[in-house]
């Protein structure tokens, strides 16, 4: 293999050819916040949507083997499969916009913590239709999820205490604040303790993956010591 010498040095930059070619590639949408959790939440609702679709092919198979049937200790691990299915096209479009709109929002500060924030609400909200739903049905659908993500964003503007997160928490409590009145007025087919608890899974998920600031006396990197 034949080698080739580095390329020179571009006139009037004091970086390499290299270097700014490197830089000019990582300019892409994907390598920004709003990219990465566009492509996240695009990613994840193509994913229901295609659920459903299979789901009606094969006769709601999915729907009975993934959904939670209420005090039954063997759907205990239905909990973790149920936001990924829904009742038909009507359901999964009745979340979609919720989902996309909170979620994106959620998904801002960061993949990895978004998906740990999913993961709690996703157990206190199952956890709470598996313990308190209806018994003579399957609990199924993504809107736990839902109003867990507005519990989160409207808790975690306080607790990060960043004023941006407080402005994006007012401004989440003006667009999607109408969503508590469904907690309670969903209808007798709606979960209404799968809202309640995914609400206050989006509240502890706040507290528990909250940015905590370094204490007073923390040391820095590369910070000279005070004074003797």
């Amino acid at each position: 293999m034949a080698s080739q010498p580095p390329s020179p040095p571009v006139p009037g930059s004091s970086e390499p050819a290299g270097r700014s070619a490197r830089a000019e590639q990582g300019d892409g949408a994907l390598n920004t916040a709003l990219g990465r959790a566009t492509a996240l939440m695009v990613a994840w609702l193509a994913l229901l949507w295609v659920l459903v679709g299979l789901d009606s092919v094969l006769g709601h198979r999915l729907l009975h083997s993934g959904g939670i049937v209420a005090r039954d200790p063997a759907s205990l691990p239905d909990i973790l499969t149920a936001p990924f299915l829904h009742a038909g096209f009507n359901h999964v479009a009745a979340n979609s916009t919720g989902l996309l709109g909170l979620g994106l929002l959620a998904a801002l500060t960061g993949v990895r913590r978004f998906l740990l924030v999913t993961l709690v609400i996703a157990l206190v909200s199952g956890f709470g239709a598996w313990l308190l739903g209806p018994s003579d049905g399957i609990g199924v659908g993504a809107s736990g999820l839902v109003f867990g993500y507005l519990g989160y964003l409207l808790l975690r503007g306080f607790v990060d205490r960043r004023p941006v997160d407080v402005l994006l928490t007012a401004a989440v409590a003006l667009g999607w604040g109408y969503l508590l009145f469904g907690i309670v007025a969903g209808g007798p087919r709606v979960s209404w303790s799968a809202h309640v608890f995914g609400f206050l899974g989006g509240l502890l998920a706040a507290w528990v993956f909250r940015r905590r600031r370094p204490d007073a006396g923390q040391a820095y990197p590369d910070t000279a010591p005070p004074p003797g």
